[in-house]
């Protein structure tokens, strides 16, 4: 008889063995398995981490233009970007916010000036800016200034500006140079929040926290006189590992002349660190279960071995090959495998997401717990079985029993029908 025939035979006979075969691939592929979601999971809750949160590294320096800062800001490294050009702007048709505190000489009329600047800001992503990051400022009307604003006459004003003046999302407000007289009209995209209280002392209008004005970079230059240099660039990238790959292109960009380069890595690392553990404790699964599985299935085929001594000595006095023996116990334990890999799959779909969305919120929910700091939240994506992994799986299981069977394996080519045959008499 075949000795492939006789394995599918040897299977049905044995019903039982046959039961604790699957039973113990299945639970070693469903384990595999598992190690391997949560290892995909890890990493691309990583990924998902560098482009929502990531890292933001401030570039300052002498020479630091609107045009040299969007070049840095093309670097295939570099996901978001905000330069930010400080100027001054003066209303008209509207009122700048005013000190109620005595100003110098104990007046408080114009508190010294000829007339109230607003303190004018152009970005280019309102949302980088140190504020809005860490979720101090809000926005409680309209949107934020994005990338899309470049060129456009738009502004994000503060919200006791907009109150005393009436203003909302979608009015019109008119803004000339502190020095000249011709007037741009820009329109109000947003309304924002900043948490600091006005100075308990006279201050300046334009350094009052409510006359904060944001707009893009173009439309700063053209109402600030011109003016030519960002005070800094915020660049986010997507991992420390790619900081000096973005501080090479800034040295080859600014001439390599005298710059501050500062790397905000914290937020970065307090959200990835627990996510990297996951996805370590998931390839330390990994190994144990292969490692494990091969034992104890090596040792489950060396019993079942050891209890058919009588049929191989037959089947050797029949004259069958001894590899054809072999290659019958690897065909048993293969059979099994196949299918419990089917299985482990089909319960990976049903649980997996569950398990990994648990595992990974858990984890990322620890610094904010600890600290009790604001968290940016990122969402853990779904734990989703993917055809590789179950591929790794299968070639795992398939690797297992050729080890499990192949190693037994070595002593029934050192066995003689003379002598089983003898012992079993």
């Amino acid at each position: 008889m075949n000795f492939v025939k006789r394995a599918g035979t040897s299977l049905r006979v044995r019903k039982s063995r046959t039961a604790a075969l699957l039973g113990i691939f299945l639970v070693m592929c469903t384990l595999l398995l598992g190690g391997f979601l949560l290892q995909g999971a890890a990493a691309r809750q990583e990924a998902e981490v560098g482009r929502v949160i990531g890292v933001d590294v401030t570039v300052r320096g002498e020479g630091l233009t609107p045009d040299l800062a969007d070049r840095l800001g093309s670097s295939e490294v570099v996901h978001r970007y905000n330069p930010l050009l400080r100027s001054a702007a003066a209303a008209s048709g509207f009122s700048p916010l005013e000190s109620d505190k005595p100003g110098p000489g104990g007046t408080r009329a114009k508190n010294g000036e000829e007339r109230p600047l607003l303190a004018l800001h152009g970005v280019r992503d309102s949302g980088l800016l140190l504020p809005f990051s860490y979720g101090s400022a809000r926005i409680t009307a309209g949107r934020a200034l994005t990338p899309r604003d470049a060129g456009r006459h738009v502004a994000l004003v503060e919200e006791r500006l907009a109150e005393r003046n009436g203003l909302t999302a979608g009015d019109t407000v008119r803004l000339r140079p502190a020095d000249g007289e011709r007037t741009t009209s820009a329109t109000i995209v947003g309304v924002f929040r900043d948490p600091t209280p006005d100075p308990a002392r006279w201050t300046p209008a334009r350094e009052l926290p409510g006359n904060t004005v944001y707009a893009p970079v173009s439309t700063a230059q053209q109402l600030g006189g011109g003016t030519a240099d960002v005070t800094e660039a915020v660049y986010r990238i997507g991992s420390p590992e790619q900081v000096e790959h973005l501080h090479a292109e800034a040295e080859r960009l600014l001439g390599g002349g005298a710059f501050e380069f500062r790397v905000n890595d914290k937020a970065y690392l307090d959200q990835v660190r627990p996510v990297q553990r996951v996805g370590t404790f998931a390839q330390l699964i990994v190994w144990l279960i292969a490692l494990a599985g091969a034992l104890v299935l090596g040792l489950v085929v060396l019993s079942q071995t050891r209890e058919r001594r009588a049929e191989l000595g037959v089947l050797l006095s029949m004259g069958e090959r001894k590899w054809k023996l072999v290659g019958q116990h690897v065909v048993e334990v293969t059979a099994v495998a196949l299918p419990a890999v089917f299985i482990a799959a089909q319960i990976a779909l049903a649980a997996g997401p569950r398990t990994g969305d648990a595992l990974l919120t858990g984890e990322a929910d620890k610094p904010a717990a600890r600290t009790g700091a604001p968290r940016t939240t990122v969402d853990p994506p779904v734990a989703r079985v993917e055809l590789s992994d179950v591929g790794r799986v299968a070639g795992i299981a398939l690797g297992i029993s050729l080890v499990a069977t192949v190693v037994p394996g070595i002593g029934i080519l050192r066995l003689h029908p003379r002598s089983i045959l003898t012992d079993d008499a």
